[in-house]
């Protein structure tokens, strides 16, 4: 079942049910009758086969899980936390695998995965406590490579032990959503090599022999993240793009700069890359994301935090949209691209 074909077997969108750091939420309220909507939306009218599931709280990715199980969505549950020890990821995932288990048992294609990006978000991978202390270090090369050096030995011994707790309970495919440039992943105890992948300006030119390589190891790949934000000029950016919010602490509070609108550059992004993995073998690939509701949409170009975003729909905080009068947000240009290109 999860042999990677001629075209991709899954169709996948990322969706967020709150990202918790710094006393903040992504994801406010979180609304059970609007992620069943919002999932039922995926499926129908995203045409998605797949959906990875993100958040700190295990009660929401399970309630989330469970909607899209019964939605016939194959379910990627990857908890995403933040400034946790590694101990305290541990148990995060044991509770995990028991939920996915369940899921499994009841007939639902479900994937685990065990963290993401964790030499950035969890404690003890690299210097810091905090993940304010730790996110400087990425604009400090010469800091940042001496501190990379170690990040592979002590990440793979983490995730043996994440292995080995999840396998005990759960009987389906595993995986984990790598940052591919320097954590120097040990593929051989999961089911998938599973990477979050951007392209850059950067490394546009590199990019598809980059993919190829990832194929060419012998696992099924998963593209678990990539994307664009919603300004001209973004996908040079790659993961990036998010740099020019403005923040108070956490809080993002408006733009460092004018910027332009560019629904369709995202969106051709989008269906560039998805071909792009497609001719090259990938098994699966996860837009990032369907919404990020601590981005809205503001009329004041400097606070329209809608441009930073990668969701393929415009988010409001004072009303509701017309495509959907029932659910807060429009779809954007990638929306309906995405959608012809999954159906």
């Amino acid at each position: 079942m999860y042999l990677t074909v001629r075209g991709m077997r899954a169709n996948g969108i990322t969706y967020d049910t709150g990202f918790f750091a710094g006393g903040t939420s992504t994801r406010e309220p979180f609304d059970p009758d609007v992620v069943r909507r919002e999932l039922r939306v995926i499926r129908d009218d995203l045409h998605c086969t797949a959906v990875r599931l993100t958040g700190g709280d295990v009660s929401r990715l399970d309630l989330a899980a469970q909607e899209a199980a019964a939605l016939g969505l194959e379910v990627w549950l990857s908890p995403f936390t933040c400034d946790l020890t590694q101990d305290e990821l541990l148990a995060v995932l044991a509770d995990c695998a028991d939920r996915a288990e369940r899921l499994r048992r009841g007939g639902a294609s479900v994937v685990l995965l065990t963290g993401a990006e964790l030499s950035l978000f969890t404690v003890g991978f690299l210097p810091g406590d905090t993940l304010d202390e730790r996110l400087p270090l990425l604009a400090d090369p010469v800091r940042l490579r001496a501190a990379m050096a170690q990040v592979p030995l002590l990440l793979n011994a983490f995730l043996a032990r994440a292995v080995t707790v999840v396998r005990d309970r759960f009987g389906g495919p595993v995986s984990y959503a790598a940052i591919p440039s320097f954590e120097g992943v040990d593929w051989a105890p999961f089911d998938f090599l599973s990477v979050d992948l951007y392209r850059s300006a950067q490394v546009a030119a590199i990019f598809p022999d980059a993919v190829r390589s990832l194929v060419a190891q012998g696992k099924p790949v998963a593209i678990t993240e990539f994307g664009s934000a919603t300004f001209h000029g973004a996908p040079d950016l790659g993961a990036h793009a998010g740099s020019i919010v403005v923040r108070d602490g956490v809080v993002a509070v408006g733009l460092d700069g004018d910027y332009q609108r560019d629904e369709a550059g995202q969106a051709a992004h989008l269906v560039e890359l998805l071909d792009l993995f497609e001719e090259a073998g990938v098994d699966t690939a996860f837009v990032n994301t369907f919404a990020s509701y601590h981005l809205p949409h503001r009329t004041d170009p400097r606070q329209d935090l809608d441009l930073a975003s990668y969701g393929v729909v415009t988010v409001f905080e004072d009303r509701l949209g017309t495509t959907y009068p029932d659910l807060p947000w429009e779809p954007k240009a990638a929306f309906a691209a995405l959608a012809e290109r999954y159906r």
